[in-house]
């Protein structure tokens, strides 16, 4: 398999419906703290809560239900590691980061140790899971990274964006393995529409998030910076900078940084860190399997996934996996040509069955109409609703009545010897507008009856 029928074969195939929930509570060598925080003590013996990435949080039971960890990952059986997380000395954290190769700064504190052992504590198995998934999914970022000519251990922020699963949301609304979030994901050309969400698309998030990353660092100049930028946002960054009197030092403008941001560069390190070092604390990464090779085809209609799954007999949930874009099963080649992934196997099947694919439930399917007659025809009435129509004008005739004693009208009291045509010059209206408002069929009037004339 060529690298680009490998990275193609592993953008689309990784992806699922998962949910993000909180990690079971276990210690991080004998720590306590809860699913979404850190405490760190400082030199002063103060305490300081700091959020951990959303994706810290995720569990590893929702992670292994994925459609691509169900069948294509596996627990290592040779393995023959002990679940223990081994403790070490600071210093040998120390050297191990300064082994790193790497040009982004990675220096070892305490709030960086938090999140190692947090890793390699809580989080050993969901480390397993995206050591396994990185196999799909490391090749796509490199190649992304590179074409911006961008630090190759940017790879490890989906890590901690989204514990390396396509489909995560957050709770604020970030999506994908970049969890881009919809105004910026939309700046850096991700179609985002109610049937198509490139978020979600490995590949095309990838180079977005590459994109984005580029464009921060001709902002600030420091990876450090980029990263918590990448987090909060740059307009944070650049208020934190002002309060710290014009540091650029990620570690110096800290305190003036939001919570999560606080420990998101942290946490960046952290997940550099065990994803180098997962040997020397025991973890092992899941065996992968590399999934049947995949291709895509062009379609200028409007098809639903099942159409596809049903006439050609292919796995419902393997075809959304396949797609992840598609966030209602709908392919949208009406509004332009769209790509549908399938099963390489599988292309020529769907070329020789394509109109009996789009037409296979199509009323049930795609019901979304294109024409609507409008009903003309005219009412009818029962004679119960006849009898409440009646009831509702002598309602409204009582209001009207209503309105003109309260004010709405103005009548008379006929003098004798007035006749309509003075009445009517005097009021400035006509005398076939009095006759029709008073139901006058003559001329005749009487002196002391009551004449409306307006």
């Amino acid at each position: 398999m060529n690298k680009r029928t490998f990275l193609m074969t592993a953008a689309v195939f990784f992806a699922g419906n998962c949910v993000m929930q909180a990690q079971n509570t276990i210690s991080d060598n004998g720590t306590t703290a809860t699913d979404n925080e850190i405490t760190v003590t400082d030199n002063e013996g103060r305490n300081e809560v700091i959020e951990v990435p959303e994706a810290m949080e995720q569990d590893i039971d929702s992670l292994m239900n994925l459609y691509m960890s169900k069948n294509y990952l596996d627990e290592d059986n040779d393995c023959r590691m002990k679940d223990v997380n081994p403790v070490f000395a600071k210093e040998v954290y120390v050297d191990r980061l300064s082994r790193i190769p790497s040009v982004i700064e990675m220096p070892h504190n305490d709030v960086v140790q938090k999140f190692i052992d947090r890793y390699s504590g809580r989080l050993r198995h969901s480390v397993s899971y995206m050591l396994g998934a990185s196999n799909f999914y490391m090749p796509i970022f490199e190649e992304a990274l590179e074409a911006y000519n961008l630090p190759l251990e940017l790879r490890y922020l989906p890590v901690i964006e989204s514990a390396l699963n396509p489909t995560a949301v957050s709770r604020v609304g970030a999506t994908g393995l970049w969890q881009f979030m919809l105004v910026t994901g939309k700046h850096y050309g991700l179609k985002v529409n109610s049937l198509v969400d490139e978020r979600r698309d490995p590949v095309k998030s990838s180079y977005a998030a590459a994109h984005y990353l580029s464009d921060l660092y001709k902002i600030f100049g420091d990876w450090n910076l980029v990263i918590a930028a990448y987090n909060c946002g740059p307009d944070q960054i650049n208020k934190a900078i002002h309060r710290s009197n014009g540091s650029r030092d990620y570690w110096q403008i800290y305190p003036y940084l939001p919570k999560e941001t606080r420990g998101y560069v942290p946490a960046f390190i952290a997940a550099n860190y065990i994803m180098t070092y997962y040997c020397e604390h025991n973890i092992c990464p899941m065996t992968t399997r590399l999934p049947a090779k995949t291709d895509t085809i062009m379609v200028d209609k409007n098809i639903h996934l099942e159409q596809i799954a049903s006439v050609c007999g292919i796995d419902m949930e393997q075809l959304r996996t396949l797609n992840p874009a598609y966030r209602r099963d709908i392919v949208p080649g009406a509004s332009e040509m769209t790509y549908i992934r399938l099963p390489q196997t599988e292309i020529g099947k769907f070329i020789d069955k394509q109109e009996e694919i789009c037409n296979y439930k199509a009323d049930e399917l795609m019901n979304k109409r294109t024409e609507v007659a409008v009903n003309d025809d005219a009412p009818a009435y029962s004679s119960r609703s006849r009898s409440t129509s009646r009831s509702s004008t002598r309602s409204s005739s009582r209001s009207r009545k209503t309105r003109r004693s309260s004010g709405a009208g103005k009548s008379i009291t006929i003098k004798s010897g007035q006749t309509l045509s003075e009445i009517a010059r005097k009021h400035g209206t006509t005398v076939s507008k009095l006759k029709k408002l008073n139901g006058i069929k003559g001329t005749n009037i009487r002196a002391g009856k009551k004449l409306r004339v307006k």
